[in-house]
């Protein structure tokens, strides 16, 4: 039986698992699951709506705690390809995806970011848990046990250096001690034309050790 790539109707789920029929299995009187992460979903449904991924995956693995959380494209997130953020005092929480990391990406590198985030979430709605960064014990747990069900690959981190650093245009280079430091040696790049100033963490510290001028340049 050939199997179909149409697209699924309005009325179904983009992340329902389907079955092969005529897939290898260990018991081949069982059907095997198609994994969500498997790459025929890259031609079946290669731009997902978010929104339907989000709410499949807040059933399968969430409980549907996170019917209030939003989740939404960011067309200006060039550093990250996702983050969690925690607004106001009502406890709102707001998944957002970068586009211009994820949309050249395989299918599968925006559902395992999307995944990273919603555990962060539910990590938040469940535990009042605000570290963004933090991947401690609960993180984990939560992270392997749906790579176990789902055949996923989530990780800590979901950083991609290449397209990163092809938006990182703007860059400055420090005439001081710095260039000579690793592992930076004085080179700032940037997506936005902002040049490093008192706004920067790091400031106050460099001003102090090395006081050097940041020449601007492009590559």
């Amino acid at each position: 039986m050939k199997r179909s790539k149409s697209r699924q109707s309005e009325n179904s789920s983009p992340l329902k698992t389907r079955t092969l029929e005529n897939s290898t299995c260990e018991n081949k009187d069982a059907a095997c699951e198609l994994s969500i992460v498997d790459p025929i979903w890259q031609n079946i449904d290669p731009t997902p709506d978010i929104r339907a991924l989000f709410t499949q995956f807040d059933e399968q693995f969430f409980e549907k705690r996170l019917t209030s959380v939003e989740v939404r494209w960011s067309p200006r997130m060039t550093l990250c390809a996702g983050m969690c953020v925690y607004e106001g005092r009502g406890g709102l929480c707001s998944v957002r995806l970068s586009e211009p990391l994820l949309k050249f990406r395989p299918r599968s590198d925006l559902v395992e970011t999307l995944l990273h985030e919603m555990i962060h979430a539910y990590l938040f709605i469940t535990e009042n848990n605000r570290d963004r960064d933090g991947h401690g014990p609960n993180f984990r747990a939560h992270m392997n046990r749906i790579n176990k069900i789902a055949k996923t690959n989530i990780t800590v981190y979901h950083s991609f250096h290449d397209e990163v650093n092809s938006y990182r245009v703007h860059w400055w280079q420090c005439n001081g001690i710095c260039s000579k430091k690793p592992p930076y040696f004085g080179l700032v790049r940037r997506a936005v034309n902002r040049a490093p100033g008192p706004n920067d963490t790091w400031w106050s510290e460099h001003q102090l050790i090395c006081s050097g001028m940041s020449d601007y340049g492009t590559p």
